[in-house]
């Protein structure tokens, strides 16, 4: 399942598809991927600005948590062509912080897929930025998941914009290579993980981060399949018609 261009059709349409995407990661997560215990929720959020979000959750088990109790928790390091890590922050973690809990349990990971609206100025990108840091240094993982391309205000992608709060390191997108997959493990360590795409790739499983170290490969593939094929006949056709008037010579 290829990756598609969404920038040239009506925000409604992506946001359509963002919707129905949300609602099939959260099924996919809750059917075997998540250990026993932790559960995906979609989140809706207030505003045009911001996006709904996929809340990862953990409900105190009656007994002692193991490992293996279940799901496709992976302790082995993810692998991706980008690895970040940075130690600044962890004396960080030494200061007072906000604590982001939900009402039903504890909040582990939170998955973002970027809209237009998190782009089309400098208040939401910067927004969109904040809201990151506070997640990642209130120990929250995040997983964010970018089909748009860079503009003049994250030109070299939405990572960068989040990473360079954190350390001096930086990200710069391969040859052909604008979109991105991103994700942080917000343990005493910060670190994250970047796999830049192209409009066309196919679409990874990604690592989300449960427990410091910790992780589970979200099934992005399947649930974006899932999601494209629900999504209405003529909004494919849209993109589809797009698309191939960008490759055409």
């Amino acid at each position: 399942m290829p990756i598609h261009d969404w920038t040239r059709v009506p925000s409604g349409s992506f946001h359509d598809f963002h919707q129905t995407w949300s609602i099939y990661l959260k099924s996919v997560l809750n059917k075997g991927v998540l250990p026993n215990g932790v559960s995906a929720m979609v989140e809706q959020r207030a505003g045009t600005k911001e996006s709904d979000v996929l809340a990862v959750e953990w409900r105190e088990p009656t007994r002692r948590w193991q490992p293996d109790d279940g799901g496709l928790l992976a302790l082995d390091p993810p692998v991706a062509p980008f690895t970040f890590r940075s130690e600044q922050e962890h004396y960080a973690e030494r200061a007072n912080r906000i604590a982001i809990k939900h009402r039903s349990g504890e909040t582990l990971a939170i998955i973002e897929i970027v809209s237009p609206g998190n782009k089309d100025s400098k208040a939401s990108i910067g927004e969109f930025v904040e809201k990151a840091l506070k997640f990642i240094r209130a120990g929250v993982h995040l997983l964010v998941i970018d089909l748009f391309p860079p503009t003049r205000r994250d030109p070299a992608g939405i990572h960068q914009r989040i990473w360079e709060e954190i350390s001096d390191e930086t990200f710069s997108f391969p040859v052909g290579k604008d979109r991105t997959l991103a994700t942080y493990d917000a343990g005493a360590e910060k670190a994250a993980d970047v796999h830049p795409l192209a409009v066309g790739d196919a679409m990874p499983d990604f690592p989300l981060f449960l427990w410091e170290g910790m992780h589970v490969k979200v099934p992005l593939e399947k649930s974006n399949e899932l999601a494209w094929l629900d999504t209405p006949e003529f909004v494919r056709r849209e993109v589809a018609e797009v698309e191939s008037s960008q490759s055409a010579p």
